[in-house]
């Protein structure tokens, strides 16, 4: 997909409303509430620096959490602020909304370079609903909009889609990383191309898995992903979490994942790859097991010793691959073998490797080093909806 991009307009001395992917949690320490992570934040340092050396009024726009419309004092923009000031080495201001008269006459003060964080965008609730009258107030006082939410870049947002309708709009150089390395997963992956899915659900990575089917070269699945095809297989898995039956609230539809991990092994059979022997638990006691049935009171919770090596193998034996989701219940140490299996010998691939999604970064900081790979994707829903070959709304607007 090409990309409108920063270097591709002018923007000298323009006001830029920067939309930030700064959807990032927060933890209270001595009182005071900080960002649990700040990679969010680290990407989009050359883009701002960019913006900096342009001479540009720099207004940002976020949304954090779920506030439903309403001020929720924990998901303020105030840290999001102080912890970008220290990391640019630049001063950040902050106001406490996102539109109305306080925040035009701010930005109608602004100098050239001076950075201002908005505030939550999600405090009103049009922001949900994509009004966009509130898509236009977001947009008064600036000339363009630079877009580095790709985290964010499949929501009908007002402050998404919505403020792009209003103002041109280019990439952010984050943004244009994100799309251009996946990107070339769908289109040019080196070979053998190897995916790797885990993780609790399977609702939120299906599409994914039956678009990349067609491209990769072998499908590994872990963790209760494998039990849904374990279970389709016709095996007895006792107590371990299935998510058989998934309810589509907004589509009012039911689906049966069982029912559709058949048609996939019919359709690919010969590309999946599942578990042959699983580590299982019954909340006191640990034990390995092949292929017979898991008792009633037993839960897989991690893929087994043989099914780490061949997974291993098979990873080493690869050029791309490309990991979402953990094996195994990866917090607990007991159950987190086939993780760190999975980690090591990625971190020995002579190609490319891409890590993505919240969990699994989760999980690679724990057990390994988020250096020792390719591609670290930030996103988790926007990333899985674009290797389903799906648009994703925001970035119409930044096609050339």
């Amino acid at each position: 997909m090409k990309l409108k991009t920063l270097k591709s307009v002018n923007l000298k001395g323009k006001t830029i409303l920067y939309r930030a992917p700064y959807d990032i949690d927060v933890k209270e320490v001595n009182g005071v509430l900080e960002l649990i992570d700040d990679m969010r934040i680290k990407v989009t340092l050359p883009t701002l620096q960019y913006l900096l050396q342009e001479n540009c009024k720099i207004v940002i726009l976020t949304y954090v959490g779920r506030p439903d419309g309403v001020v929720v004092e924990k998901l303020r923009t105030n840290p999001h602020a102080k912890r970008l000031s220290k990391l640019l080495n630049h001063p950040v201001d902050k106001i406490d909304d996102c539109i109305g008269s306080l925040v035009l006459e701010k930005i109608k003060n602004m100098q050239g370079r001076d950075i201002l964080m908005l505030e939550n965008v999600r405090f009103h609730k049009e922001e949900m609903t994509d009004d966009d009258i509130f898509a236009q107030k977001l947009c008064e006082g600036k000339d363009s909009v630079v877009f580095d939410g790709f985290p964010q870049a499949h929501r009908e947002h007002a402050s998404t889609t919505g403020i792009l309708r209003h103002l041109p709009a280019v990439a952010g150089f984050y943004l244009a990383e994100e799309v251009n390395m996946l990107s070339g997963l769908l289109q040019a992956p080196g070979r053998p191309f190897t995916v790797i899915i885990g993780g609790a659900k399977i609702s939120d990575k299906v599409d994914a898995v039956n678009n990349l089917l067609k491209i990769a070269d072998k499908v590994l699945v872990g963790g209760a992903v494998a039990n849904v095809f374990l279970k389709a297989q016709g095996r007895i898995l006792g107590n371990s979490f299935i998510e058989d039956v998934f309810v589509d609230e907004k589509k009012r539809e039911k689906k049966d994942w069982v029912l559709y991990a058949k048609e996939i092994m019919q359709s690919y059979g010969d590309k999946i790859i599942y578990p042959q022997d699983l580590i299982i638990s019954d909340g006191v006691s640990t034990r390995v097991i092949l292929k017979e049935e898991i008792p009633a009171g037993w839960a897989a919770l991690d893929i087994g010793p043989e099914t780490q090596k061949n997974y291993s193998d098979i990873i080493l034996r690869s050029r791309t691959v490309f990991l979402a989701g953990p094996m195994g219940k990866f917090e607990d140490e007991k159950f987190a073998q086939g993780s760190q299996a999975i980690l090591a010998a990625m971190k020995n691939v002579n190609g490319e490797t891409i890590i993505a999604g919240g969990d699994t970064i989760s999980m690679t900081r724990q057990y390994g080093n988020l250096a020792n790979y390719s591609h670290v994707s930030l996103a988790a829903g926007a990333t899985l909806e674009f290797l389903a070959g799906k648009e994703l709304p925001a970035l119409k607007a930044l096609g050339e």
